[in-house]
């Protein structure tokens, strides 16, 4: 049985999908809705991007960059706390890391190393899509990510947050 490419695009899209979410909640507390806005004008695309993970990476990036200033009106305008949880990932059996410890060390990074962080970590961006999406060269995107990574480690008392096979490539 030969795949289609509608099977080919909701295997891609199930596999990139959390990744993405993940990305969003640096910025927002919509990342769901931010994620589904970018995936359908994703399917919009005609042509498609030549890059789709980068190209949905940077849609993502200024849809919940959006979502973002939206919740911080929205908040100057409200008086009572909204009671959010802002755990940005669910604990799982085969991490060996404290999740409250990471997201709080994330949280103290600076919006846009954990972006590049988050990019590289989970989403398998290389320097160069990185650089594209933060707007600056792949020798800085990589400077940042090792100095966000080297910060990470000291805080979370750990020698490896993850073997990087692709070290070095961008």
């Amino acid at each position: 049985m030969t795949s289609t490419r509608s099977d080919d695009d909701a295997l891609w899209i199930r596999g990139t999908t959390p990744v993405l979410v993940l990305f969003a909640r640096q910025r927002c507390h919509c990342a769901e809705d931010v994620v589904q806005e970018a995936m359908l004008k994703w399917f919009q695309q005609d042509p498609r991007p030549e890059n789709p993970r980068a190209w949905l990476f940077r849609v993502v990036r200024r849809l919940s960059a959006n979502a973002q200033r939206a919740d911080r009106r929205r908040e100057r305008h409200e008086s009572v706390a909204s009671g959010r949880n802002n755990a940005w990932f669910m604990p799982t059996p085969d991490v060996a890391l404290d999740v409250q410890a990471v997201t709080d060390s994330l949280g103290q990074q600076t919006l846009e190393d954990r972006e590049i962080i988050v990019a590289r970590l989970w989403g398998g961006l290389s320097f160069d899509e990185i650089a594209t999406l933060t707007e600056t060269s792949p020798s800085t995107a990589s400077r940042r990510y090792q100095s966000a990574i080297a910060s990470l480690r000291r805080d979370l008392n750990v020698n490896s947050l993850r073997k990087d096979s692709s070290r070095g490539q961008t």
